[in-house]
């Protein structure tokens, strides 16, 4: 089995509540406030103190919009993880809108580590999905996040969704993010997942001329690391000097929810109703370690059928050893099971990226 018993990242919802309506967004739930009582914090924490091995945990807090969460019942989640965090064995993140920002986020931030991910995409008026329940612009709220986050010296990265309507701006929003301030970016070519199935989805062929003008512009502004070009060329790296590319497990990614619920492999999983899968859930870090639960995968339904795929993509596919598998909220959302290959994922973000470096080389470019 491809699929590990041991995980690096767990994904973690304080807050079900976002105070954005992005017309992209794949969160059900997302409308209604549930905060993650304490007693569940504590029990993630002893699953992560339990997991044998000594490497670094990241414990990831998403959501909803986890700044949605009091501040005071944030410090109190924080304190069941910081005989770990003290100890090495976990390290803080957080993806935000930052529309939230404070001064008292800032000192929880800086006091407890935090790696900082803000979610932007690009420009004002590239930036126009990205909207309050009234429908009003977010980008002067977020912009003000990112301000207070730069004049505390918070270093932080940034992810832009690129959909049907901005594919064609790559200069621009290049431009944006070298300016932001961000320690890099990435770009999340627009995914059909969860709620978000309505909208046009880009093709390959605009995928590709994007990645392909992206190459052309990290000579413009070096000093922007561009997350999706900089994984292909460590993965090149590691190639030429005979590494090993890539480990040959599978991190199962748990997500926990604010009531405790597990799901794995995707966070987009998480609250997604599928009676033949039931419902993604694998437990409960309330009445179970999430030790446990990783050692009984092989018998789930949903994991057993992905790791299907995952052999099937090693056997079938050119992309395998720099991808390694499309990923599993992908394969369920496009097609509806997990032991499927190729996505629309595959095409328009690693076959993409990799088409349209193959082009820049014979270019000749830099």
């Amino acid at each position: 089995m491809m699929i590990g018993e041991r995980f690096r990242t767990v994904i973690v919802q304080p807050a079900t509540l976002c105070n954005l309506d992005c017309d992209y967004c794949y969160l059900p739930g997302r409308h209604r406030q549930t905060l993650m009582p304490v007693k569940v914090a504590e029990r993630l924490a002893d699953s992560i103190a339990a997991q044998p091995g000594d490497w670094q945990i990241e414990v990831v807090w998403h959501g909803g919009e986890p700044l949605t969460t009091p501040l005071t019942h944030m410090r109190a989640l924080l304190a069941s993880f910081e005989p770990l965090r003290s100890a090495g064995r976990v390290r803080h993140a957080v993806q935000t809108n930052a529309t939230l920002i404070t001064p008292g986020w800032i000192d929880v931030l800086r006091e407890y580590q935090f790696q900082v991910g803000i979610s932007i995409d690009g420009p004002e008026p590239l930036n126009g999905t990205r909207v309050d329940r009234a429908g009003g612009s977010a980008f002067g709220r977020t912009q003000a996040g990112i301000d207070q986050l730069r004049a505390a010296g918070i270093d932080f990265s940034a992810i832009c969704v690129v959909t049907a309507d901005t594919i064609t701006f790559a200069d621009q929003l290049v431009r944006f993010f070298a300016d932001l301030g961000c320690v890099s970016v990435g770009f999340n070519i627009e995914e059909l997942e969860g709620l978000n199935t309505h909208r046009e989805q880009v093709t390959a062929v605009q995928a590709q001329k994007f990645w392909a003008r992206l190459w052309w512009l990290r000579s413009v502004y070096p000093q922007l690391q561009i997350r999706d070009l900089d994984r292909l060329r460590s993965w090149i790296a590691l190639a030429r000097d005979g590494s090993e590319i890539a480990a040959s497990v599978y991190d199962p990614i748990p997500t926990v929810s604010a009531i405790g619920q597990v799901v794995v492999l995707s966070p987009e999983l998480l609250g997604v109703t599928a009676a033949r899968y039931d419902d993604f859930v694998v437990g409960n870090v309330l009445t179970e370690a999430l030790s446990e639960m990783m050692a009984r995968l092989r018998g789930v339904g949903y994991v057993r059928e992905f790791d299907t795929g995952l052999h099937r993509c090693a056997s079938e596919c050119e992309f395998w050893s720099f991808c390694r598998g499309a990923q599993a909220g992908n394969r369920f959302f496009e097609h509806g099971r997990f032991d499927i290959t190729e996505t629309n994922y595959c095409r328009t973000t690693y076959q993409a990226v990799v088409r349209s470096a193959l082009d820049h080389i014979r270019k000749g470019a830099p």
